[in-house]
């Protein structure tokens, strides 16, 4: 019959009390953007810079880790690496790792 003063209280609390318990949730949220899911889509922009940028005679480490010369750029996806004298490898281009040595482009005399 008698309401106590707790649950008198928590009555009370309206609009002003739903926002605040969200605040947290935001701020997790904030944070988890920028410090995992903003550095990875940099990361992968990166990477897919360096691959578009691949050209014939560039040395590159693939991600099953080998490492070679690049001897054929195709447009389908491909790239045609070079890992001994003779022996020719087809990657695909989302599977280079790194570039070790750049070429620079020939100048148009």
């Amino acid at each position: 019959m008698f309401a106590t003063p707790a649950f008198a209280q928590a009555a009370g609390g309206g609009a002003a009390g739903a926002f605040g318990s969200f605040i947290p949730l935001i701020l997790i949220f904030a944070i988890m953007y920028f410090l995992l899911i903003r550095p990875q889509q940099k990361k992968a922009k990166e990477h897919k810079a360096m691959v578009d940028a691949l050209r014939r005679g560039d040395q590159v480490i693939t991600q099953g880790g080998l490492i070679g010369k690049v001897s054929k750029v195709k447009d389908d996806g491909e790239v045609e690496v070079e890992i001994a004298e003779n022996v020719k490898v087809r990657v695909v281009r989302q599977t280079i790792a790194q570039v070790l040595n750049r070429t620079e482009p020939a100048e148009k005399a």
